[in-house]
């Protein structure tokens, strides 16, 4: 056997995978949206508990926002779009926005 056609390969192949950079939905509060309406809004959209909803909607009203859930950016998107067109034909102003985590 010839030495001379031997290859040795000494290269190491590193694959960084980025997880999807997730998305905070944050409710402000307003004069005009009633608790009991975000209570709503935070069990039948954002799947939340009673309890837990009351008590994001507290920290909403007391601190001027809250964070109601964090997702993929689609899914937090799709979440405020239903969250605000259920608010808007309600008459409620309630404004959602979005932030990187």
């Amino acid at each position: 056997m010839n030495t001379d056609t031997d290859i040795v390969l000494d290269e190491k192949i590193n694959i960084k995978v980025n997880e999807p950079k997730k998305y905070k939905v944050l409710f402000l509060n307003d004069d005009t949206t009633p608790m009991e309406f975000v209570i709503e809004l935070l069990i039948g959209i954002f799947k939340h508990t009673e309890t837990t909803a009351t008590q994001i909607t507290m920290t909403i009203h007391n601190e001027g926002s809250g964070v109601v859930g964090v997702y993929s950016h689609e899914i937090a998107e799709q979440k405020a779009v239903e969250a605000t067109n259920l608010s808007r034909s309600q008459g409620f102003q309630l404004q959602i926005k979005l932030e990187v985590e």
